[in-house]
């Protein structure tokens, strides 16, 4: 067995066997920021928690310069519940009362993000933890909600207007792995729950990043759910825009993210399935990963020209 890339394994880890075929395709992301967004559905297995920490510091190793932004859903509605507060979802985003927000609060930066960092960190001094709030780097509005053509009030959600990414890119530069937390100040000093998708989407474009990667519940986006479980593979930003509206539910917001990221710079999106182990090693450093792809409307016509090309 040998390590990605020609780099060593993580201490104390069995390095991931993938074939010597994906090295050059490694060697052409050195350098490059990848943004690694975690859903709170992963972070609440040990195991997968563990498997995505470790892939996390093999890219970090590889050459790569990940960020990590995390979500942390069902440990939030675990903490509401045993408050006795209310869990409710409209239009695929939490409705967020002032007394949920402090929950969201503590759970994403109090408990979501210092295991995370604690897992990354068992391989060695790497992740830094923040919040968007933190040096005003992510700045919201309250964002607005529709379904079925009528306005409906999502409290405290914000959708991103600015990020300010010195902080993040300081760190990248001093060697670290910042892990972030979605929640986003106000230019009114109002504290707004940003979903996990979004914010990981608006610090990619900030970032200009490579790479966006949503790690998701699900194995990647259907053509016909539910009436249909097939996997569309492959799709570009147009495809995407045109099969927005039909889309429901958590997908809808990621799948929003990933169409503001490809049309805003970030070379392609991956949407995978966070259950199953080193989903994001794959997605990252090879072509074979399994899930959803989203490429911008030129880089598909790219790869379809590289490809007839090859034919000819």
């Amino acid at each position: 067995m040998r390590t990605l890339g020609g780099q060593r394994a993580v201490r104390g880890v069995d390095p991931v066997d993938l074939p010597a075929a994906d090295v050059p395709w490694c060697e052409e992301l050195q350098g490059r920021t990848v943004v690694l967004k975690c859903g709170g559905s992963t972070l609440d297995d040990p195991a997968l928690r563990r498997s995505f920490a470790q892939d996390v510091v093999e890219l970090w190793h590889a050459g790569l310069h990940p960020v990590v932004v995390h979500g942390g859903g069902p440990q939030i509605s675990s903490m509401l519940d045993r408050l006795a507060l209310e869990v409710r979802f409209e239009a695929g985003m939490r409705v967020t009362t002032p007394e949920a927000m402090d929950v969201v609060r503590m759970v994403l930066t109090g408990q979501v993000q210092r295991d995370l960092v604690g897992a990354i960190n068992a391989h060695g001094p790497f992740a830094v933890g923040m919040s968007g709030e933190d040096a005003h780097t992510l700045t919201a509005v309250r964002r607005p909600a529709w379904v079925d053509g009528r306005a409906v009030d999502i409290g405290l959600v914000g959708d991103i207007v600015s990020v300010a990414p010195d902080t993040v890119r300081n760190l990248l530069a001093g060697g670290r792995i910042p892990v972030v937390s979605p929640v986003a100040r106000g230019a009114d000093g109002q504290i707004y729950n940003v979903n996990a998708d979004l914010a990981a989407s608006a610090l990619a474009v900030a970032l200009g990043a490579d790479r966006l990667v949503m790690l998701t519940d699900v194995p990647g986006l259907c053509a016909d759910w539910p009436r249909s479980t097939e996997v569309i593979p492959r799709l570009t930003a147009g495809e995407l825009d045109a099969l927005l509206p039909g889309l429901a539910g958590g997908m809808l917001p990621k799948m929003e993210g990933c169409l503001r990221a490809v049309r805003s710079g970030v070379g392609r999106v991956h949407v995978l399935d966070g259950r199953t182990p080193h989903a994001v090693l794959r997605g990252v450093l090879t072509e074979e990963a399994t899930g959803t792809t989203v490429l911008s409307d030129d880089a598909a016509h790219g790869v379809a020209r590289d490809a007839e090309e090859a034919l000819s």
